[in-house]
């Protein structure tokens, strides 16, 4: 797989907080070019990207970044984010429940937000960086059972990264219908490509089209 093909697994992301219009303008530009999976963007800006750029895959975030807001509250965050125009939705887990072993709780919220989506997929972030092994194997359960589309290593903004010792143990504990996304600390092509050959079927990256399209001017 060339660098340029490996793009197909991004979600483009631009989640700062200060990010202007001209910055997810931009972002939503590489991604018509270099065909990344979808981009990844604030939920503020995604009927104006479904308006200005028709046919690209947009992809949010709901109870982003600290995952503590109330059930009802996500669900309606992923509502209104699909009906402005969001094919995908990362949700954060309740990581509070987590760490109270509230897992049937955080499964039931898992179910309403898959609920909420649709046919829209879902992908749960776990934020494995505040985890025990023991946790993050109750939440590979609790995504399965609950029937989302991807278990998700990180949001980027905690104290760490995807990194590829958890996606081994994720595909040990998953479900066969649920895939892996890895994010957060993905800076470099290498690191890219050794998710993906991980069994990663999607990376969150801010720099891969970047680094890959200067890479291949060269």
């Amino acid at each position: 797989m060339t660098d340029l093909e490996m793009l197909s697994y991004v979600d483009h992301t631009q989640l700062k907080a200060f990010a202007t219009w001209e910055d997810i303008e931009e972002l939503c530009k590489e991604a018509v070019e270099y065909k990344t999976a979808t981009v990844c963007i604030p939920p503020c800006y995604i009927s104006r990207v479904h308006k200005e750029f028709p046919t690209l895959a947009i992809c949010t975030v709901v109870g982003f970044p600290l995952g503590y807001s109330v059930t009802e509250s996500k669900v309606l965050e992923t509502k209104k984010a699909i009906e402005d125009g969001a094919v995908e939705v990362d949700m954060v887990v309740n990581i509070s429940d987590v760490k109270n072993g509230e897992y049937k709780k955080i499964e039931e919220e898992i179910a309403e937000l898959k609920k909420a989506a649709g046919d829209q997929v879902l992908k749960v972030i776990i934020e494995a960086c505040y985890l025990t092994e023991e946790e993050k194997i109750a939440m590979c359960k609790a995504v399965t059972a609950a029937g989302a589309d991807y278990i998700k290593t990180s949001t980027g903004f905690g104290t760490g990264g995807a990194t590829l010792e958890d996606i081994q143990l994720f595909k040990k504990h998953i479900g066969p219908d649920v895939k892996i996304k890895a994010a957060g600390g993905v800076r470099t092509l290498e690191d890219l490509r050794a998710f993906i050959e991980a069994g990663c079927h999607r990376v969150g990256a801010s720099a891969a089209v970047k680094l890959a399209a200067q890479k291949n001017k060269e």
